[in-house]
């Protein structure tokens, strides 16, 4: 249809015929009637496109995960329940017990407890290496039984920016996809595909829904890892599944299809971690501005991040936009048309002052949601991160006086008033 991501926001996904609904339709059922055993079977032995069970698809799901992966430049996305069940269906549909993967250190808290925790009691390890590790250094890393690379364009809360054809390199080195966590950046801003990433994940609960209405994720695959050069390494992909027909993915769905394919038949099948109709309608309602957001967010956390950064009792400010950040140039060459409406920074006094800070703004409410229409923030070290303890907390960049803040959509103004009379009175 077309390139420019600001016509697929709006029309993307969903081409309604003659008669037909303009806005994509919200199909809320749980099952799909059919005129024979015959033709539902077709469907179960994955010989026919169609629907029979909305856990496993869903037409209202499948329009806008068509939308988000023209996006991101993709071949094929799912929706899920949310980001977090994304990430584990990206990483467990290749990697299982006995398996171990590479992660960037530098990652959202929640996302670091999944993999140090959870699914290191399913047999799954996962080393952890700086972002701003050496080629060298990442190597060193891989393991025999190595699956999968993993990392965030721009990290939750630390806001380091992924040197992506750095970690893309390596893991196609090793014979093993990256897989890249876009849910600051969001297409708009960044297409990791492009940059050699081969599945994207994405909390759509952030900027892709954009109003703090409905909880869900995606996963996009981009279409050019070549599971049946290493079917040593998936044999899920490349031997028949016995689960399922005896289907083997990488041959019946190619580069294209396969690894999304089995995340449905397998995982979704098994563990149900579905987006409703009614959420993903709203999700869309949400894509459809998401370019016009984007913009106005960069805009107004740029503001933010220049007062801040000449504020007397603010001690440091992390945004790429700045000329001074250690990401500016990594920025510039991901993200040239900005990053995210997310600052951090820290008040001098440490946590008390932190505290004191944001108790006392007026627009910016203290929640643990981020990126959305209105400006909110958190403290991640007693929040989102508590279960780290302080080496953990240093390797995600995440530092005790840490304020994570996410900057709306309201008058730039309004913004900067309010953090001033908020750190007047600390």
């Amino acid at each position: 249809m077309t390139d420019h991501l600001e016509t697929i926001c709006v029309q993307g996904g969903y081409r309604p015929g003659s008669g037909e609904p303009r806005q994509i339709p919200i199909i809320q059922s749980t099952t799909f009637k059919y005129d024979s055993s015959e033709e539902m079977g077709k469907l179960f032995d994955l010989e026919a496109e169609g629907y029979f069970y909305s856990r496993l698809q869903n037409p209202t799901c499948d329009h806008v995960a068509a939308k988000i992966a023209q996006l991101e430049g993709g071949t094929a996305a799912m929706l899920t329940s949310s980001g977090q069940a994304a990430n584990f269906y990206a990483v467990f549909n290749i990697a299982s017990c006995g398996d171990h993967v590479v992660a960037s250190s530098s990652i959202y808290g929640g996302t670091y407890n999944l993999f140090a925790v959870t699914m290191k009691r399913m047999g799954v390890e996962f080393t952890f290496v700086s972002p701003d590790c050496t080629a060298q250094e990442l190597d060193g890393a891989f393991r025999p039984n190595t699956k999968a690379v993993f990392g965030e364009t721009i990290a939750n809360p630390a806001l380091t920016v992924l040197d992506i054809e750095k970690f893309a390199q390596a893991a196609h080195r090793h014979g093993v996809p990256l897989i890249v966590d876009n849910t600051f950046a969001t297409p708009i801003n960044c297409q990791p595909i492009r940059w050699g990433a081969d599945i994207v994940v994405h909390s759509t609960t952030k900027y892709m829904d954009g109003h703090a209405a409905a909880l869900g994720g995606c996963i996009v695959d981009g279409g050019h890892f070549d599971w049946m050069a290493h079917a040593d390494k998936f044999p899920g992909l490349c031997t028949p599944d016995d689960s399922y027909h005896g289907v083997t993915y990488a041959e019946k769905f190619g580069m294209e299809g396969a690894f999304l394919h089995k995340a449905a038949a397998q995982l979704m099948r098994d563990f149900g971690s579905v987006m409703s109709p009614q959420s993903a309608f709203l999700l869309n309602l949400g894509l459809e501005s998401l370019h016009v957001r984007m913009a106005r967010h960069c805009e107004n956390a740029q503001a933010v991040a220049e007062f801040l950064s000449g504020h007397p009792k603010i001690s440091w400010v992390r945004y790429s936009g700045l000329p001074g950040d250690p990401y500016h140039a990594l920025a510039e060459k991901y993200l040239p048309h900005g990053s995210c409406g997310v600052v951090s920074f820290g008040v001098k006094g440490g946590r008390g002052a932190a505290a004191s800070f944001m108790e006392r703004l007026r627009l910016g409410a203290i929640a643990t949601h981020v990126a959305d229409a209105r400006t909110c923030c958190l403290h991640p070290a007693s929040t989102t991160h508590r279960q780290m303890n302080d080496a953990e907390l240093a390797a995600a960049g995440v530092s005790p006086d840490l304020v994570r803040l996410s900057v709306g959509l309201e008058s730039r103004e309004d913004l900067l008033a309010d953090l001033a009379q908020a750190l007047d009175a600390v």
